[in-house]
């Protein structure tokens, strides 16, 4: 009997969820105990944001996918146990965001996620 491998991680669901601003998607690819830090001007590298376990993650997800504005993955790698993207959207202000993610993978599901995310000054 041979081993199976272990499941991959879909990039394509990810990309799916990421574009077509589906929260549910996207959740359904973290761990139940996952962990999200989110780096940014407001969180800053010693006190980034962190959410712990899927209904905390969800609630951000919920809260960023439910806004006006497009998201796009720019690009996707994923070796081994590690996923790295980014990720470039835009309000319809023409204000962007630019966020880069590397990912922690166990058993194709992310279970360490840390978010660095900058966008434009306003006005």
């Amino acid at each position: 009997m041979g081993t199976a491998a272990a499941p991959g991680f879909d990039t394509e669901t990810l990309r799916r969820a990421i574009e077509g601003q589906s929260a549910d998607a996207l959740l359904s690819l973290y761990a139940d105990d996952a962990e999200l830090r989110v780096v940014d001007r407001n969180t800053q590298p010693s006190h980034p944001k962190v959410m712990h376990g899927r209904d905390q993650i969800s609630e951000m997800l919920n809260d960023v996918y439910s806004r006006d504005m497009t998201h796009k993955v720019e690009q996707c790698v994923v070796q081994g146990d590690h996923l790295a993207y980014t990720e470039s959207c835009q309000y319809p202000d023409g204000v962007k965001v630019l966020a880069s993610s590397m990912v922690e993978l166990r058993n194709g599901k992310i279970v360490d996620h840390t978010l660095l995310q900058e966008w434009d000054d306003e006005g």
